[in-house]
């Protein structure tokens, strides 16, 4: 196919959020494309398709509080823009960036009068809600549930845990994808032969495989798209050439990976990362990893739950993972990074062919399950250390059978746990790897029958594991790192 050509002359004049109809020349190309109606807009036919919820809401102009959720450049504010230019109710937006409790205070305010003076509805846009804290997004609250405000947030984060319950309950949540290649590719080509808007009046052409190149690099993020295809341009364009290439597309622009650190993409990637190591499957468990050290994710996070699943799923059926995963930690804080990805990668291949044995973590369960039913139970006398003579008076330490002084350096008939519960048996070996061996099989004939199979200690990270939980509960307060 031939080269795609530009035709465009931005017309001058200021740009407002309230005044959507403004065209800055002087705005990144992302902003001066910007869809107008929803017969522009690219993507997201889940919610905006036609016959869709949000769709027939806009056009009926009867939008409900809701919170528009979804990955950069995915057309969260773009949405917001439609409703401004479609509602016959007055729209306010406030950047959760800048703004405070003041702000929402004169915006509430003004929508008060409105309402009082002539019933005009107000429809109050949020951006970057998550920013706004537990007190902020509480000063909004009553006037979501009286009416005098129909909200709008937009956010990047889940809202689950960024956005108060109270104002979740009152409000729909409209969840954003990111874009696919097919639809970057449509806004590029449209940024091409937009004559007002876009880049149509420059004498610069795009080669077709360049654009698929930027619609891929841009990872479903239009406005990265957009503003690379004219960072390319203009790059071009200053270098005498004429024409954008694939060259020159990944000169500007790099692959761009949905990553935040405190985030669902922190958690929802460490989370696959751990369960191919789990299931045994080195492929995917490298490929995870990789993810995460592209994005930026702090190798000593990964190599932390590297060393936890060494203990929590493999244990005692190849004890020398946890040496492994403890030697990748030295490693890498001794040699970081880039070099310190060597000794991830060889750990991570380790810990998913290395045999499976969660007993440290069901054995422990059982324990604890004793420890929160009975409590403080008394030492038993003859393990207690005494030091005093007060202490051997009372009978501390009397009895006690030294191990080492005994056949096989065993103390058979002496028990070590407290009265009431001599006899039961937490640990419960496993049959895979080196723990059969090294539980003894004698032993394991013994405790088999007595030990009640755990209703939920194997399933490890997302379950009662003390240390194994990826997905966490809401944090409290806002902001307290989540791992």
């Amino acid at each position: 196919m031939p080269p795609r050509r530009a035709t465009n002359r931005p017309p001058p004049g200021p740009t407002l959020f309230d005044d959507v109809d403004a065209i800055d020349p002087r705005a990144p190309l992302a902003a001066r494309m910007r869809a107008r109606t929803l017969a522009e807009f690219v993507g997201q036919e889940h919610i905006v398709g036609e016959g869709r919820p949000l769709r027939r809401a806009i056009e009926s102009d009867l939008v409900p509080s809701c919170i528009l959720w979804g990955p950069p450049g995915s057309g969260k504010t773009t949405i917001a823009r439609i409703v401004a230019r479609s509602t016959n109710a007055y729209f306010t937006a406030i950047s959760a960036v800048a703004a405070g409790v003041a702000d929402l205070r004169v915006a509430i305010a003004d929508a008060q009068t409105r309402r009082r003076d002539g019933g005009q509805r107000t429809i109050l846009f949020i951006d970057e809600i998550h920013r706004f804290n537990k007190a902020q997004q509480d000063s909004v609250l009553p006037y979501v549930e009286d009416g005098t405000v129909t909200l709008i947030g937009a956010t990047t984060e889940n809202p689950s845990f960024e956005v108060i319950g109270p104002l979740l309950s009152r409000s729909r949540v409209f969840t954003l994808r990111p874009l696919e290649p097919r639809h970057v590719r449509t806004l590029l080509e449209r940024a091409l032969a937009d004559p007002d808007r876009g880049l149509g009046t420059s004498a610069m052409a795009v080669a077709d495989e360049a654009l698929d190149a930027l619609a891929e690099l841009s990872g479903g993020d239009a406005r990265a798209g957009l503003n690379n295809l004219e960072l390319a341009v203009r790059d071009a364009e200053a270098a005498g050439e004429e024409l954008v290439t694939v060259a020159t597309i990944e000169a500007v622009a790099q692959r761009r990976l949905h990553y935040d650190k405190g985030g669902d993409a922190h958690f929802d990637t460490i989370s696959a990362f751990i369960k191919s190591l789990r299931g045994s499957d080195p492929d995917a468990a490298l490929y995870w990893l990789a993810r995460m050290i592209e994005s930026g994710e702090d190798p000593l996070f990964i190599v932390r739950r590297m060393v936890i699943l060494a203990s929590e799923d493999i244990g005692l059926a190849d004890p020398s993972a946890l040496g492994v995963a403890m030697s990748a930690q030295q490693a890498v804080h001794f040699v970081g990074l880039p070099e310190g990805y060597l000794s991830m990668a060889q750990a991570a291949i380790y810990l998913a062919l290395a045999p499976k044995s969660n007993s440290a973590l069901t054995s422990y369960q059982r324990a604890l399950a004793d420890v929160q039913e009975h409590g403080d139970l008394p030492i038993p006398l003859h393990l207690r250390n005494a030091t005093t003579g007060l202490m051997k008076s009372l009978g501390y330490g009397t009895g006690y059978q030294y191990a080492h002084d005994r056949e096989d350096n065993v103390a058979e008939d002496q028990t070590h746990l407290p009265e009431g519960l001599v006899g039961k048996h937490y640990y419960q070996p496993g049959s895979t790897g080196r723990e059969p061996d090294l539980a003894g099989g004698k032993r394991a004939a013994n405790q088999a029958g007595q030990l009640k199979a755990p209703s939920s200690a194997g399933a490890g990270e997302e379950s009662g594991s003390p240390h194994g939980r990826t997905r966490p509960q809401p944090p409290s307060p806002r902001g307290q790192p989540r791992e």
